[in-house]
C-alpha cells in the first residue's frame, strides 16, 4: 500500500520545502515532491498534512532508558523505554548500557542482539564503560572501571554479533588506543568520553579510529585557553562527530551555540536519557547507584553529580531552536548526523527515496502529533509531545 502525506514543509537535506509531499511504501520512502504532483501516485491512503512540519524521524545514539525502566534491566524495560522514546519521534535507538562487570555486559550486549533482530527500531548497543577514567567517572561505579584488553575487547564484540555499534573509553588508560583500533577494526564506532586526556591523546585516539566525542563538555576537561582538551581536538577534526546533551542543564545553550559554530554538520543531539525521562521526580538507580530526580535533572545521591538527563529528542530540538539555531540545523542534528556517526546514514535520519520510511510530524511548536516507522503509522501514548 502506498500512503502519501501532502501539504507539509519538508525539513530534509538542509532545507525547509514549503507546499511538499512525499509517498512511502512498502516501508521505504518512495518519492517526494511540490505542489500537487502526488495526486498521480496510486496511493491508498491520503493524508493532508494541513502545513505540518515534516521531518525524518529522530535518530538518538546515546540513551539509557525512559518511562521508569532502564536498558540495563532486559528486554522488557527496553520495550517500555523504547515505546515512550518513539511517541517523542526518536524511531531509532542505539541502547546505551553503563559500566557493569565484563560478564554483566556481555549477556546485556547478547540480549540487544536478540531484540534486534526482532525490532527493527533498535540499531545495537552502545558500550559506555567499563574501560572510562575514574576522575570523570560520571555514574558510574567505580570498582568496576578498567583499563582495556584485548581480550575483553573480543569477547563483548563476539557477545554483540555484530549489534555493538559504539564503545565509548577513555583512550589514554593503558591499552586505550590498542582497543580503539580493535574496536574500529570490529565495525564499531569508537568515542571518547569520560576521559582526562589532553587535546594531544584525543588527537591520538581519533588518529587510532576514534569518531565521536561522548556528550561533549561532560565527562571530560573543558576547554582552557592553554589546555584546549577533549572538545577542541574533536571541533577541529572534521572525522569527528560531537555529542551534546541539549537539556541546558549538561551545556548552557551559549555553549550549545559555539559547538555547533565550531563543528558545522557534526553535532548529534542525544538524550543520555536515564529512567526518568518521561516519568515523575523521585528515587531511581543508575548502573547500581542511587539517584533522585528533582525538576527534572538527575543526581547521585552519593555526590550531587549529574547522572544521565531526562530529555527526548524533540525538547532538545525545541530547546536549540529557541536558541537561534535554523530549524533544519537542528533537525540535522536528531537525524542524519547522528545516522552518519554509526555507519547507518541514507537508510535512516533521511527521507530521501529508497530511505526506511520513518518520519515525524510536528506542529508550529516543535511538538510531535505522528510518528511513522517503516511507513506504518504509530499509535501515540500518553504524554507524547508534550
Amino acid at each position: 500500500m502506498t500512503t502519501v502525506i501532502h501539504s507539509v514543509r519538508l525539513i530534509d537535506d538542509g532545507a525547509v520545502t514549503p507546499d511538499a509531499w512525499i509517498a512511502f511504501a512498502d516501508g521505504l520512502v518512495q518519492a517526494t515532491g511540490t505542489g500537487g504532483a502526488w495526486r498521480e501516485l496510486p496511493a491508498a491512503d491520503v493524508i493532508d498534512g494541513h502545513g505540518a512540519h515534516l521531518a525524518p524521524g529522530f535518530v538518538d545514539i546515546h540513551g539509557h532508558g525512559g518511562a521508569g525502566a532502564s536498558f540495563d534491566d532486559g528486554v522488557e524495560a527496553i520495550r517500555t523505554a523504547r515505546a515512550m522514546h518513539l511517541a517523542h519521534g526518536t524511531t531509532r535507538a542505539v541502547v546505551s548500557l553503563v559500566t557493569a562487570s565484563i560478564d554483566d555486559l556481555a549477556r546485556r550486549v547478547a540480549v540487544v542482539a536478540d531484540l534486534v533482530e526482532r525490532d527493527a527500531t533498535i540499531l545495537g548497543s552502545h558500550l559506555e564503560g567499563p574501560f572510562l577514567d575514574v576522575a570523570h567517572k560520571g555514574a558510574h561505579t567505580e570498582s568496576l572501571l578498567r583499563p582495556a584488553d584485548a581480550a575483553s575487547v573480543a569477547r563483548l564484540v563476539d557477545a554483540g554479533r555484530g549489534t555493538v555499534r559504539q564503545v565509548t573509553l577513555a583512550p589514554e588508560l593503558p591499552g586505550g588506543l590498542d582497543a580503539t583500533a580493535q574496536f574500529v577494526a570490529a565495525g564499531v564506532a569508537v568515542a571518547v568520553g569520560h576521559t582526562s586526556a589532553t587535546e594531544e591523546q584525543t588527537r591520538a585516539a581519533f588518529d587510532a579510529g576514534a569518531t565521536i566525542l561522548t556528550h561533549a563538555f561532560n565527562g571530560m576537561p573543558g576547554i582552557h585557553h592553554r589546555a584546549p582538551g577533549p572538545v577542541v581536538a574533536a571541533m577541529r577534526d572534521d572525522r569527528v562527530t560531537l555529542e551534546i546533551i541539549a537539556d541546558g542543564t549538561h551545556v548552557h545553550p551559549d555553549v550549545i551555540a559555539l559547538a555547533f559554530a565550531g563543528a558545522p554538520g557534526r553535532i548529534a543531539l542525544i538524550t543520555d536519557a536515564m529512567a526518568a525521562a518521561g516519568a515523575s521526580d523521585g528515587h531511581y538507580e543508575l548502573g547500581g547507584l542511587a539517584v533522585t530526580v528533582t525538576d527534572g535533572t538527575a543526581r547521585l545521591d552519593s555526590n550531587g553529580s549529574i547522572a544521565g538527563s531526562t530529555l527526548t529528542q524533540d525538547a532538545a530540538l525545541r530547546l536549540v531552536v529557541r536558541g537561534g539555531l535554523a530549524l533544519p540545523t537542528a533537525v540535522a542534528a536528531l537525524t542524519s548526523v547522528p545516522a552518519r556517526a554509526i555507519g547507518v546514514a541514507g537508510r535512516y535520519g533521511s527521507l530521501r527515496p529508497g530511505a526506511s520510511a520513518d518520519a515525524v510530524v510536528l506542529d508550529d511548536d516543535l511538538r510531535v502529533r505522528q510518528v511513522w516507522v517503516n511507513g506504518a503509522a504509530i499509535a501515540l501514548g500518553a504524554g507524547a509531545g508534550q
